[in-house]
């Protein structure tokens, strides 16, 4: 029986993940450090407002994207969160997510514009999106440590990596479903490429866009969650110390936190496209 040598692809990882770290950990580390500042500046900024004055504002805010429905969910829910003393885990998360989300989608944004109007980009890259949709979670966490070391940093670096595929192929799937008279009215009347691209597929593509940066946001989310394990804070630090105590009641409570906060955003993205903001959801 011919045996065939194993292959070593688990070295070859290891060794250009050294490689990787040696000579660009340095430069990772500060910039580790400059973004756990703003981190943690941030969620200070926040929890120097009463919360009753940041539920409030919140719950504006939903009313005037998504309605009325959703400004009483807002309500409820963070007045549930403030009561449960969940309140700056919640704060925690939130900051994290929205992190992790404006980074995701100023990098896949334009990567799904190229990728909509270059069939070359788009034969690239898609398969690499196939790949990173299928890998576990939990692989993501594990280069970001030798990099960012523990940490909300770490965990904000595999949260943009997990999260970022929707914002690109929903990005490119919009544009790519603008009606073909209209970019052909567009070609008649003269129009430069970035003309077409600014004045009419970017904005007939807007609904679609805003989907996928839905579902990068509903990504993030539980990814932060799951990067608790890395040492992010949070909501998600909150489940994973129930599990190791073994405290189901503390856990349900924090998991009730992540649905609520989960669906607020939710409501709120999907308010943004209405045509009437201002009617219920």
């Amino acid at each position: 029986m011919i045996e065939i040598p194993r292959l070593p692809l688990a070295d070859w990882i290891d060794a250009g993940l050294d490689a990787l770290t040696d000579h660009f950990a340095s430069a990772t580390k500060l910039v580790s450090d400059v973004v756990e500042t703003g981190i943690e500046g941030a969620v200070d900024g926040l929890m120097w407002l009463p919360p009753w004055v940041s539920i409030l504002l919140v719950a504006a805010l939903a009313w005037r994207l998504a309605g009325r429905r959703t400004a009483l969910l807002a309500l409820l829910g963070l007045g549930l969160l403030w009561n449960l003393d969940l309140w700056e885990p919640t704060l925690q998360t939130l900051v994290l997510v929205l992190i992790s989300t404006l980074v995701a989608v100023a990098i896949g944004a334009p990567l799904g514009i190229f990728a909509a109007i270059s069939g070359g980009v788009y034969r690239v890259l898609f398969p690499i999106l196939d790949f990173m949709q299928t890998m576990p979670a939990f692989v993501y966490l594990i280069p970001a440590i030798p990099f960012f070391g523990l940490g909300p940093v770490a965990a904000v670096f595999s949260t943009v990596i997990f999260a970022m595929p929707p914002a690109i192929r929903l990005t490119t799937l919009g544009i790519r479903q603008v009606p073909a008279d209209l970019v052909e009215a567009a070609d008649a009347f003269g129009s430069t490429k970035w003309q077409k691209l600014v004045k009419v597929q970017l904005p007939l593509a807007v609904p679609t866009i805003m989907a996928g940066i839905n579902q990068t946001i509903m990504l993030a989310l539980s990814m932060v969650v799951i990067a608790a394990m890395i040492g992010a804070q949070g909501l998600g630090g909150e489940v994973w110390r129930a599990i190791q105590r073994n405290e189901a009641g503390m856990g349900f409570e924090a998991g009730i936190a992540v649905v609520v906060l989960a669906m607020i955003l939710d409501r709120i993205t999907q308010g943004i496209v209405r045509t009437k903001p201002g009617s219920a959801s």
